[in-house]
């Protein structure tokens, strides 16, 4: 089971290499990252396969919009620091509980995500050559 801290991210903190952040302001809320974002909790590993695993389910979460159920504050909505401890620590347990059914789920995704970069740099190659053709019109 990983162990792990979660705790609000602090603007000059530093941390050990084993960590992911947490967005925890606006409609993105819950969006996890490598790097800090200005409003974010920061979750701190012992190790940085504790860290891989449970950011894909801290993605996934995000991705099936888990998080907005919590979200309080009517101009910029926000995810309040307990109700993510708890409800997170519990998602994290069930997930432990089929462990290998995540990882394939894991590899799913990155394929996912890696099929949807190529996509998109493909599609800003034809929106270049678009606008290449386009252009010639206006000389």
């Amino acid at each position: 089971m990983p162990n792990f801290i979660i705790k609000t991210h602090q603007k000059n903190a530093v941390y050990r290499a084993n960590q992911i952040f947490i967005l925890n302001k606006g409609m993105n809320s819950s969006k996890p990252q490598k790097e800090p974002f200005t409003n974010s909790f920061v979750i701190l590993f012992q190790n940085d396969e504790d860290a891989e695993t449970v950011y894909w389910l801290a993605y996934s979460l995000w991705q099936a919009k888990f998080w907005h159920q919590f979200l309080i504050g009517s101009v910029i909505p926000f995810l309040r620091i307990n109700d993510f401890k708890k409800d997170f620590d519990a998602k994290v347990n069930e997930m432990l509980e089929n462990f290998e059914l995540h990882q394939k789920q894991v590899q799913a995704l990155r394929l996912l995500l890696e099929k949807e970069d190529q996509y998109r740099k493909k599609l800003n190659l034809i929106n270049e050559m678009r606008n290449a053709i386009l252009n010639s019109y206006y000389k």
